[in-house]
């Protein structure tokens, strides 16, 4: 037998011998393993019957986009006026941007603030939150927190320090574990929400909540170029129409002023010939304007995309709890893992 071979098979003799050396060492420890392991089954046991069951409340939507072309065809007017009805261009609204989002502070203090009933009385989410986890019982000993309120729609310029950390921490235990906005599949443009907290009722207010919000501003901002056209369109439809009509009742005043008037004095005429001018000039800048608000309704409709919910929360949620088995047998693992791995710790600092 070669040296190579010598020295490769006294390694693994050496390797086997050591491991027998620990296996013995644990087995002559299996009573104090066996009693963590007792210890850690009671103490997770204990823990499933404290820990208090979760409640999920899950939404789904699809959001239609119809993204419309430009304004190229709406007339050479429309831009002497300083408008632009076009379309296109991509939007930050898309894909991975719409879910965070969801998750964003802005949207989620202004769901909190959104109003629900409770036992006939309407109060904020945030103010639910707060009484679902007994904050009140503390803050009730301490005067700086004693008169705080979150109330429905309240405004936010209002606030005060003390008012923003406390939705700050709630947002935190919020975004942290309770709220999960996700794609189910790539391929697939549907958007799945979860919220999952301990009180049923609130699980399924917040996740409406927070659709109904994101839905509204998602609309809101993708709209609003095309919605501010509109409204510049139809305002300047409504002046043109006003001076239209003055143009239309001065005509018939000069001419009633020229009414018999001798043929031979036509300067007498001039104010007559003039507002038949503005007449003319205002009724096909009218014309322009009206098709052009028309054309700014269709960019609006196109504009605007469709959120549609697919799958609402309904009660009674799904409901998750901590089983006395799972507790019982994790607790025991964990317990007799941490009481092995000490062990080898010690007596590998002896060896040393």
């Amino acid at each position: 037998m070669s040296e190579k071979n010598l020295n490769n098979e006294i390694s693994l003799k050496e390797l086997l011998e050591k491991g027998k050396e620990w296996y013995f060492y644990l087995v002559l420890k299996w009573k104090v393993i066996l009693l963590a392991g007792i210890l850690g089954g009671i103490l997770g046991l204990g823990y499933s019957f404290t820990k208090k069951p979760v409640y999920t409340a899950t939404l789904t939507f699809a959001v239609e986009d119809e993204k419309g072309g430009g304004g190229g065809g709406l007339g050479s007017l429309a831009s002497s006026f300083g408008f632009d009805l076009g379309g296109g261009g991509g939007s930050i609204f898309t894909g991975s941007n719409l879910t965070e989002l969801f998750k964003s502070r802005t949207m989620v203090e202004k769901t909190l603030l959104s109003p629900v009933n409770i036992n006939g009385k309407e109060i904020s989410l945030a103010e639910m939150y707060i009484q679902n986890n007994k904050w009140r019982d503390s803050w009730n000993k301490n005067p700086k927190f004693k008169n705080i309120q979150f109330l429905p729609n309240y405004r936010r310029d209002y606030f005060t320090r003390i008012h923003d950390s406390i939705l700050g921490v709630i947002y935190k235990n919020l975004s942290k574990s309770s709220l999960s906005v996700a794609q189910r599949d790539k391929k697939i443009a549907i958007t799945s929400i979860d919220v999952t907290t301990g009180n049923e009722l609130f699980s399924l207010y917040f996740c409406e909540a927070l659709a109904k919000q994101v839905g509204k501003f998602y609309v809101d901002t993708k709209s609003k170029k095309a919605r501010t056209n509109m409204k510049i369109l139809e305002h300047q439809v409504d002046s043109v129409r006003v001076e239209l009509n003055n143009a239309i009742t001065g005509v018939a005043v000069a001419n009633d002023n020229t009414f018999n008037l001798n043929p031979a004095l036509n300067v007498r005429r001039t104010p007559s010939a003039r507002r038949q001018v503005d007449v003319q000039a205002n009724t096909t800048i009218l014309t322009e304007l009206v098709k052009q608000s028309e054309l700014a309704k269709v960019t609006l409709r196109k504009e605007t995309p469709l959120i549609q919910v697919i799958d609402r929360p309904i009660l009674p949620l799904p409901k998750e709890r901590f089983g006395k088995a799972k507790g019982l047998i994790m607790g025991g693992f964990l317990a007799g893992f941490l009481v092995i791995l000490i062990l080898i710790v010690k007596r590998f600092l002896k060896i040393l």
